[in-house]
């Protein structure tokens, strides 16, 4: 069903971004040029409005729900607020393959042009079989009072449309569509997963690819784009998994984290985002227009956009199977650099989605050790159902090779001197020694997965076995105690999915 778009008193169809920019010269009084000659803009909004976020559902089987009743009162509101406003309608696809694409579109108000400018960069270009699927009507000057932040996105999957009222974030609108591709995806036999996508190509002249999952601020970009042995990235945030491996990629740009930004830990993120045509949002910028990537006085959720053909990459279409799945986490206590995870173990550790808060999250989740099931907070209804469906895509892989990652620390937070942090060369000698298989490995006694004796490059075996660590500091009970307390928090939290398959349980 195509939802008829509100009336507004003028809408300028797909602008180019020359256009975009002057209006955001033009509209918005926290736009600055800097020094790369693109712009930035400090949002008021910080991160995506989780609180704010409700499905459409008189059933409540998707989670948080709103009636229809209420979201048909909310929608009317908005349309009326639009008809007197000059919009902005941006049409593309989410996915380039036409076997699997959908088409989408984001309707927004002309006074906030950098984000239709920036959503422009990640959609695909649509073509004469374009017939939108997908919508996002998008008002930042309409508030939600009585909503928390006074703010709302409201989801309705039936119709495949998306209201968002009184953000300035970016990640509304992008999210807007991916939070709907979720579902549609489910719906087609698949799972939408919250991971990057690279390819490796093999000395035997087969290509290999891996898929990178984890919570926004673990090192999802960071992986994907850092190269080895030649890899490729395809993409860096959501790609969608068929039976037999098949993945298809979402987005034609890169929505990467400018903090911490780094030319020589991330030369290829730093490149994109220095361009005159990358949009930033939220990263520290002078009012000369000088931009620093390690200023967080304001947010560490700073953010650029830019588009893939302005870094080597892979072209996301004709990709071979999935070869390898990597879940990365973010923890701080014995998590090691990798390990490698049995069949069984595959499910379990993709529904625990260990990791630590970031900024991404917004506030209430900074700092804090989370548990997101399948690293991806956007997905509709119990999380069993994705466990589950993983578990039957699994079946239909059985050469897949999973990892478990740790882009943390091992013993203590960062204010203890007694632990250490696992760096991107770390992380990029594992990368390439998982697909090059020159990692040895033995079984962990405490957990059951494989931790690694030895991976080429790395300088430090205590990462890889924090017992080690642990051992050689005095601190083996309190090793003991975590081991002892990770497993029966791990059970106890699987338990909490009415529905999860048993062997995902009996896996931890």
């Amino acid at each position: 069903m195509t939802i008829k778009l509100p009336h507004a008193a003028s809408v300028a169809k797909n602008p180019t971004q020359e256009e975009m920019r002057a209006w955001t010269l033009e509209y918005m009084p926290r736009i600055i040029e800097t020094e790369f000659g693109n712009l930035s803009y400090k949002a008021e909004m910080t991160a995506r409005l989780a609180k704010s976020t409700f499905f459409v559902d008189d059933d409540e089987a998707f989670k948080p729900a709103m009636t229809r009743a209420e979201f048909d009162d909310w929608s009317a509101k908005q349309d009326a607020y639009i008809a007197d406003k000059d919009m902005i309608l941006i049409e593309g696809y989410i996915g380039p393959d036409p076997s699997f694409r959908t088409a989408s579109r984001l309707y927004m108000e002309k006074t906030t042009a950098n984000i239709p400018a920036m959503m422009q960069q990640l959609f695909f270009p649509k073509d004469d079989e374009w017939e939108p699927e997908f919508t996002v009507i998008y008002t930042p000057g309409l508030m939600a009072p009585g909503k928390s932040d006074d703010r709302l996105i409201a989801v309705d999957h039936k119709n495949y449309v998306t209201r968002v009222f009184g953000s300035d974030y970016f990640g509304e609108a992008k999210m807007g569509g991916l939070r709907m591709w979720n579902h549609f995806v489910f719906e087609k036999g698949g799972l939408a997963l919250h991971s990057g996508l690279k390819t490796f190509p093999d000395v035997d002249g087969e290509e290999k690819v891996a898929l990178i999952l984890g919570l926004s601020g673990t090192g999802k970009t960071t992986t994907t784009f850092r190269q080895q042995l030649g890899s490729l990235p395809v993409q860096d945030d959501f790609v969608a998994l068929f039976p037999g491996g098949k993945v298809y990629s979402s987005e034609n740009g890169c929505f990467a984290k400018t903090f911490g930004l780094d030319e020589d830990d991330e030369p290829t993120i730093y490149g994109g985002t220095t361009r005159p045509d990358a949009w930033l949002e939220n990263t520290h910028t002078e009012d000369d227009g000088s931009v620093d990537f390690f200023d967080d006085s304001y947010t560490r959720n700073g953010r650029s956009t830019f588009p893939l053909a302005n870094i080597r990459h892979r072209d996301p279409n004709n990709l071979p199977p999935v070869n390898f799945l990597l879940l990365l986490n973010r923890n701080e206590n014995i998590i090691p650099a990798v390990a490698k995870l049995k069949r069984e173990q595959a499910a379990a550790y993709f529904m625990l989605g260990e990791t630590k808060g970031t900024s991404a999250g917004g506030a209430s989740e900074a700092g804090k050790s989370l548990r997101v099931p399948g690293t991806n907070p956007f997905f509709f209804t119990n999380d069993a159902v994705q466990g589950n469906r993983l578990l039957e895509l699994l079946e239909t892989m059985p050469d897949l090779e999973v990892y478990l990652m740790s882009t943390g620390r091992v013993g203590g937070e960062d204010d203890d001197d007694r632990s250490k942090k696992v760096k991107i060369r770390h992380s990029s000698a594992i990368v390439q020694g998982i697909a090059e298989g020159s990692i040895t490995w033995e079984e962990d006694p405490d957990f059951g997965y494989y931790v690694a004796t030895d991976v080429p490059g790395f300088d430090d075996p205590e990462l890889l076995q924090p017992r080690r660590l642990y051992e050689s500091q005095g601190r083996s009970d309190e090793y003991e105690a975590i081991v002892t307390q990770l497993q029966s928090e791990r059970k106890a939290f699987l338990r909490t999915f009415p529905g999860l398959d048993q062997s995902v349980i009996d896996a931890v």
